[in-house]
């Protein structure tokens, strides 16, 4: 039985859609209209306070999408950018439990958030392949252990090329950084997107159309070792 079967995990993942689904279809349009009306660029803090009622998490099908690709790389170290109540981090525990092991790191700055996954996760039975660290990724990241094989950036697109280049010392050589919401938010994603397009700097990179966007980026460089 491969982890998403198993019934702890199962019904964990249709508590947490249940309740994104129907939070956010009250909170999803609050939070456009303080977006559309936002004149000056955002701190991480206040993102935080503006997100704080809902959950926003990633769609269901790119949760599964996550577990395969993690099933399919059999990676040791994931980290995450934005946990969230811990939809796509249950998703990516599962694969690494069915593969045998590894671990994901996942960043969250809302405390309530990273308790709430926190408790998600354990109920799951996947606590033992997750640590969800409670702080500003860029800072935060900076400081995880290497080599790391898969960055999934599902946080405010805004901070996404300086959580990027947080981690990108730690990045193994054909690492996977996956983006989310780089559509969606695309004047936000404006400097991720050029930085991982730019060859120079070291990624091959693919624009995936989903309704969201989605940047599937390698990185090519010289595989760094553990700091």
């Amino acid at each position: 039985m491969h982890g998403l079967a198993d019934p702890k995990v199962g019904e964990m993942v249709e508590y947490i859609v249940g309740e994104q689904q129907r939070i956010d279809d009250v909170e999803q349009p609050k939070l456009l209209k303080i977006v559309r009306a936002r004149t000056t660029p955002w701190t991480p803090g206040e993102l935080v306070e503006a997100c704080a009622p809902g959950y926003y998490a990633a769609p269901l099908p790119i949760c599964r999408m996550l577990y395969t690709t993690v099933r399919a790389m059999r990676p040791e170290r994931v980290v995450e950018f934005g946990t969230s109540y811990g939809l796509s981090t249950l998703h990516i525990a599962a694969a690494l439990r069915d593969n045998g092991g590894g671990r994901v790191t996942s960043v969250e700055m809302h405390e309530g958030k990273a308790a709430a996954a926190r408790e998600n996760i354990a109920e799951a039975g996947l606590s033992d392949h997750v640590e969800i660290v409670v702080g500003e990724a860029s800072q935060v990241l900076a400081e995880v252990p290497g080599p790391v094989d898969f960055l999934y950036l599902d946080g405010w697109a805004e901070f996404y090329l300086s959580v990027l280049k947080a981690v990108e010392p730690k990045l193994r050589s054909g690492a996977l950084v996956h983006a989310d919401d780089t559509g969606k938010f695309a004047a936000g994603a404006k400097s991720y997107l050029d930085y991982v397009r730019d060859p120079a700097n070291g990624y091959v990179s693919v624009e995936i159309t989903d309704g969201q966007g989605l940047e599937l980026s390698t990185y090519t460089g010289a595989g760094r070792e553990a700091v």
